[in-house]
This record gives structure tokens, C-alpha cells and sequence, in this order.
């Protein structure tokens, strides 16, 4: 998809000093001991947090145990593997339930009534044109429109942020517009990496991104996904850091396969 397929970032990215990064939780489940609720207001004046569903939203912590633990647990000498039954056809993974959530995070009223809200939604479909424009506004390359529109498809979960703005004198014809997009790829049992992590500019150094990127980890974490990995260009190394994620856990290198 954008940028090669191989960064997730928050800004404009680019091919070099690549890192990556996993996050986990403990037990592989939302803790309910760890709070890690939004700021108040994202940057904006009198904004705040809606949650649609009314619930406070949990924190995660880092698992302490290794990284390929959930993986190679049952694997070992010294345990026993359980045989497991496959799942009967009426559970199989093209007939999953879709991630369909959709979160108000913050509402602002502009100086001419203007009311703005801002939607993080985990099951709605993206526009491949609206995604491109976004692209262009970070200063991500084009890519074919037909190979955008497969990535979003074959992808696990795409998740997008939009602006909802309703006028005072339009009642019924708000505007809306994509300002964020994030994906995230999985086997559908123990792995999910998440890719192309984009926000608008002009909506940049809000708390959007991280919003984004924490909502989209507790979706995954709600499926029982326990292993969560991302690859960051350097400059945002931090950014993820303070997420959660951890680069080279356990030693472990990435390495990359390029066509000569």
C-alpha cells in the first residue's frame, strides 16, 4: 500500500531506519487495574471525550514475558500440546463478526456555531481516492488505486478517523472528511501487525494519532490478538515507544527480503 508497505507512522515517512515494534498485554486482555484514559481536549479548546457506548476506556501494559512465549507455549519439551478441533464451518474466518465501532473522541464548537466532531471507526469502508488525497496531503507517494483497494480489503482491520462538522445555518448537511487512517494485518489467532498509520496535517499534534493507534489496539486485543507489531521510521520511534511498544524485544532482529 503507502510507502512501500513497510512504515507506520503518524507524519510523512520514508524507506530508511526502519524499527520494529511489538506491544503486549498482560493475559492478552484489557486490564481493568491500568487506566489510560484521553486527555480532556486534543489540542482544541473546549474539546472533549465522548465514548459512544458511555464506557471509560482501559489501559493495557507490556507483557513480561518473552515474545515468542504465547507462540511456542505447548511447543516446548517439557509441555504437553493440547490437540484442538478445528472450528465448525459456520465460524470460519470469512464469516468472523466485523470490528464495527464507532467512538465520538472529541467535540469542539468553532467561534461561528460551527459544532466538530471527531469519529474514530474501526468497520466502515474508506473511499481508495479519499485515502489518496489524504497520502498526498502527508507527502506519501501514489500508488495504483486497484493495489490500494486489495490492501484494504485483504487487511484485517482498517481503521479510519473522520471530521464531522455541522454548520448552524445547514441543518442535515454536515461535511465529512477522512483525516486519519491505520490497518492492521493478522493470522486471525495470535499475530497482528498494523500498518500506514496517517494523520492530516492540519490535525497533527492533537493526540490523534496516539488516539488512533490505542483504539486500534484495544479492538485487536478484544479479538484475543496478543501479539501487536508495527515497523517506524526513526524519527517516530518514540512516538510508539510511549505506547506501549517495544523495539527488539527479547533480541529479536527483523530482516527485510527486497527484489535484486
Amino acid at each position: 500500500m503507502m510507502n512501500s508497505g513497510m512504515t507506520a507512522t503518524s507524519s510523512s515517512s520514508s524507506l530508511c531506519s526502519l524499527h520494529s515494534f511489538t506491544c503486549r498485554d498482560v493475559n492478552n486482555s484489557i486490564t481493568n487495574n491500568s487506566r489510560l484514559e484521553f486527555p480532556h481536549s486534543y489540542g482544541f479548546n473546549g474539546g472533549k471525550i465522548v465514548e459512544q457506548r458511555g464506557k471509560k476506556l482501559k489501559g493495557f501494559v507490556p507483557l513480561k514475558a518473552g515474545f515468542w512465549e504465547n507462540i511456542r507455549s505447548g511447543f516446548s519439551k517439557n509441555n504437553t500440546t493440547q490437540v484442538v478441533e478445528p472450528p465448525p464451518s459456520e465460524t470460519r474466518l470469512d464469516e468472523e463478526e466485523p470490528f464495527e465501532q464507532e467512538v465520538f473522541l472529541v467535540d469542539k464548537i468553532q467561534p461561528d456555531g460551527t459544532i466538530e466532531q471527531i469519529m474514530f471507526s474501526s468497520g466502515g469502508s474508506v473511499d481508495v481516492y479519499e485515502l489518496q488525497a489524504l497520502c498526498d496531503k502527508v507527502g506519501w507517494p501514489k500508488r495504483p488505486p486497484s493495489k490500494v483497494a486489495a490492501a484494504l480489503k485483504n487487511s484485517y482491520m482498517v481503521a479510519t478517523l473522520h471530521s464531522i462538522k455541522k454548520f448552524p445555518d445547514a441543518e442535515g448537511d454536515d461535511k465529512v472528511e477522512l483525516i486519519g487512517v491505520a490497518r492492521a494485518t493478522s493470522d486471525h489467532a495470535f499475530n497482528a501487525t498494523i500498518w500506514d498509520v496517517l494523520v492530516d496535517p492540519q490535525y497533527q499534534g492533537q493526540g490523534l494519532g496516539k488516539a488512533l493507534v490505542e483504539q486500534m489496539i484495544r479492538a485487536l486485543l478484544r479479538r484475543d490478538i496478543g501479539n501487536i507489531t508495527l515497523f517506524a521510521d526513526g524519527q517516530v520511534v518514540d512516538f510508539y515507544r510511549n505506547l506501549g511498544f517495544e523495539a527488539d524485544p527479547d533480541g529479536i532482529k527483523g530482516m527485510f527480503w527486497y527484489p535484486r
